[in-house]
């Protein structure tokens, strides 16, 4: 247990020289490939007004999704409908999407319950 500590103290060590000597020129050049997205003067009614517009183009596009969320949704009516003439290889890749988010839905309800596999908390 104790050389597992001492390795883990030496990796830190050693990203925090690295992060020390190479930050500061990683931090420059991403700046300087970003700049057409950096706002001059940068003032606190600068930021609230691109929150604001942030928020409301999100709120501008509910309308769209509203309508691609339905159109999705009578696809799947109609593959329902259709189910007698769906292939192997379609109802393969539908089963594997179903269990893919039942994986998603168990992972994230152990990393909800701390990692625990029980939920018991001793």
């Amino acid at each position: 247990m104790a050389s597992k500590l001492h390795q883990l103290q030496s990796k830190a060590c050693q990203a925090t020289q690295f992060v020390s000597k190479h930050g500061t020129t990683y931090y420059k050049q991403l700046l300087e490939q970003n700049k057409q997205y950096i706002q001059q003067p940068a003032t606190v009614e600068k930021c609230d007004e691109l929150s604001k517009q942030l928020l409301y183009t999100r709120l501008a596009s509910i309308p769209g999704r509203y309508e691609a969320f339905w159109k999705e949704l009578d696809y799947v009516k109609n593959l329902w409908k259709r189910r007698q003439e769906l292939k192997v290889e379609d109802t393969g890749i539908a089963a594997l999407f179903g269990l893919e988010c039942f994986a998603w839905y168990c992972a994230g309800e152990i990393v909800g319950r701390g990692f625990t596999f029980t939920g018991y908390y001793p």
